[in-house]
């Protein structure tokens, strides 16, 4: 995972990286088990497209799959991890509202 100095994700990266990274951090905090359950499908389909070989398209499809399982979670029942979904959402917003070809 590629970390600042301060031990926090950096979202300095290609937004779809950055997805996945603050995704798998959550993997690593005690969340409530729906939320958690959430955060592994989420987790799983940002792995997929940060993995790359995948199209434009699909990646803008699994950032909107994503982007509706993050909603669903109102809270982790972790501060340090809803601090990653609530990144998780805006930079799943930003992919899923992409054009194609951008």
């Amino acid at each position: 995972m590629t970390t600042d100095d301060d031990g926090t994700v950096s979202d300095e990266l290609d937004p779809v990286t950055a997805l996945h990274e603050h995704l798998a951090a959550t993997a690593e905090r005690p969340v409530e088990r729906e939320s958690g359950w959430r955060l592994g499908e989420a987790e799983a389909l940002a792995a997929e497209i940060a993995g790359g070989g995948v199209d434009q398209t699909t990646v803008v499809r699994r950032a909107d799959e994503i982007r509706t399982l993050l909603a669903e979670i109102d809270g982790t029942g972790d501060r340090d991890a809803d601090e990653h979904v609530a990144a998780a959402r805006e930079l799943a917003n930003r992919i899923a509202e992409r054009a194609d070809g951008e």
